[in-house]
């Protein structure tokens, strides 16, 4: 049984076979997805999705490069929804800088990185962090408003070893994704190789990041056996003890998945 922590179902990329695609996943062996907002409007049809697939989980929240969707009445709302039965995370939230350079609106990205994780602290759910470019002003931000009391992923990680280290210390998880597969993902295996599989979550973030030998071609969750795959190549364990034990990890860190 596999767990599926990151997906983005609800994508344009999907409206011609989604139903296909998602019915087909439990034959595949994967039992549980975790359907992600990155928007207003995709935390709406996330929620949709959750509603209609009994395995299909919702997190709720605003992306850092979606924020122009945020004021008052839109986060009220996402209050609203982060207490319905199948939401089971707050994301994905956090910050991205390789998009954006302005100053000013890394500052409004910082803001609502903040009171989403207040959000979360608030309904009592882990958060989905998306961090880009940012290492430094993440772990700021996260130290700021005492992070280690809310649970949470660091979402398809893409920084050094050290980096994780510092999110682990925090008690944080770490998303793995097809990135591990690519032959120039120095830095990814490294971190895989460093720190406990008891930390590790299998993503995809499709339709983004398809491993290898699919890379650049739309992605899904029927690919996850290639991330196992390479995690048990690095860590030199069975694919059987990284499906069991990232599926515990998901399992303790989404505690309202049933």
């Amino acid at each position: 049984m596999i767990f599926e922590t990151h997906a983005h179902y609800d994508d344009e990329r999907f409206d011609k076979d989604r139903d296909d695609i998602i019915s087909s996943l439990p034959f595949k062996g994967i039992n549980r997805v975790i359907n992600v907002g990155a928007s207003i409007e995709s935390t709406r049809t996330t929620l949709e999705l959750a509603k209609r697939y009994d395995f299909v989980y919702s997190a709720v929240g605003v992306h850092p490069s979606e924020i122009d969707g945020l004021n008052d009445e839109t986060f009220g709302w996402l209050r609203g929804v982060a207490g319905e039965e199948k939401t089971v995370a707050i994301g994905e939230i956090g910050l991205d800088y390789y998009w954006e350079k302005d100053e000013q609106i890394r500052e409004r990205q910082r803001e609502w990185f903040k009171r989403q994780m207040q959000l979360a602290r608030e309904c009592k759910l882990p958060v989905i962090i998306h961090s880009r470019d940012a290492a430094e002003d993440t772990i700021q931000v996260m130290k700021d408003i005492n992070a280690e009391e809310i649970p949470g992923v660091i979402h398809c990680y893409s920084y050094s070893k050290e980096m994780a280290r510092e999110f682990v210390k925090m008690g944080y998880y770490i998303g793995v994704g097809g990135v591990v597969t690519f032959k120039n993902s120095k830095k990814l295996k490294e971190t895989v190789e460093d720190i406990s599989l008891e930390r590790i979550l299998l993503e995809t973030d499709c339709p983004y990041m398809a491993p290898e030998p699919y890379r650049g071609k739309r992605n899904y969750s029927g690919y996850i056996p290639y991330v196992v795959a390479e995690i048990a190549r690095i860590k030199n364990i069975s694919e059987e003890e990284v499906i069991e034990k990232t599926y515990e990890n998901a399992m303790r860190l989404f505690s309202k998945v049933k």
